[in-house]
């Protein structure tokens, strides 16, 4: 009988390319719930994802199931398994329910199973309507539904998503997290991204990953208390504004009567007058990362 407290855990997983390190002596577990894994592209979260879907060996450490070993387990941890890479691959001429029952049987499902599990989860995915539809002809954020469903065939209990929001407007992204806080329950899904709304209201918890390394985990709340700086905002003339922008971590600009209201990430403030704001996620991700969370020019 599967155990209801479930634990996938890592213990100082390293992982080296050559002379790059992506994944840096990383030790964490992972219980019932949703986990979001935060960070810019190239902190290592696609690398760290691949070896918890078994795809990738770790250099050094380990990855446990309840105490045994993935890799050891082979076939029957894949069972467990449900993953949506970043890119993930179809037949473009195969309609939304072909292309789900040729995944099926590759998971091994036997036809009639498989139908009844597709039936439901087009209806759960938001699909129904387009069952009979190519998959060339679908939306982005159709598309990822439909990579949604094929993660879920199998009823995992270990559910692994890279990115599964990039590229998608903001009304299917939102769409997009209601469905995988449906999903969510009594299973262990962990959720990649760099935008932080995707995580922000979804995640029990968030690791944020820079450099190969978890540099902080906690709840939203526990993530914005753990912030030594706090947050300000101020007025400025538009002549200043790029010399503040040099100088001090600005996480929102704003154009106002009278000026440009900049929202500034530092321990003391800085203009006098300076209002003290509330701080956010939003702020955090850009305290330990320097970017702005969800820039769309962010490369590392």
């Amino acid at each position: 009988m599967e155990p209801k407290n479930m634990e996938l855990t890592l213990t100082q997983v390293t992982k080296k390319f050559q002379d790059t390190t992506a994944v840096d002596h990383v030790s964490y577990t992972l219980s019932n719930g949703v986990y979001g894994l935060l960070g810019v592209n190239g902190a290592g979260k696609t690398t760290l994802m691949r070896i918890l879907c078994a795809l990738l060996k770790p250099t050094e450490g380990g990855v446990t199931w309840n105490g045994q070993d993935i890799y050891s387990m082979d076939e029957e941890y894949r069972k467990l398994l449900g993953y949506l890479p970043q890119d993930f691959g179809y037949y473009p001429d195969f309609s939304v329910w072909d292309y789900l029952m040729y995944i099926a049987s590759i998971k091994g499902i036997r036809p009639m199973a498989a139908r009844q599990r597709i039936d439901r989860l087009i209806k759960q995915v938001g699909l129904d309507k387009s069952r009979n539809k190519k998959m060339k002809k679908l939306s982005g954020g159709m598309k990822r539904r439909a990579g949604i469903a094929q993660a879920m065939l199998n009823d995992p209990k270990i559910l692994i998503l890279d990115e599964p929001t990039s590229g998608l407007d903001p009304n299917e992204r939102i769409r997009f997290r209601n469905l995988i806080s449906e999903l969510a329950e009594e299973r262990i899904v962990l959720l990649s991204t760099h935008i932080v709304s995707d995580v922000e209201y979804i995640a029990n918890d968030i690791l944020l990953m820079k450099e190969g390394q978890i540099v902080l985990s906690g709840t939203s709340e526990e993530l914005i208390a753990s912030m030594p700086e706090r947050v300000w905002s101020c007025t400025l003339t538009r002549e200043k504004v790029n010399d503040y922008m040099k100088k001090y971590k600005v996480s929102n600009v704003k154009t106002v009567s009278g000026g440009t209201q900049l929202r500034i990430i530092s321990a003391d403030p800085p203009t006098e007058g300076a209002a003290l704001e509330e701080a956010s996620l939003e702020d955090v991700f850009l305290y330990y990362f320097g970017e702005k969370a969800g820039a769309d020019d962010v490369q590392i």
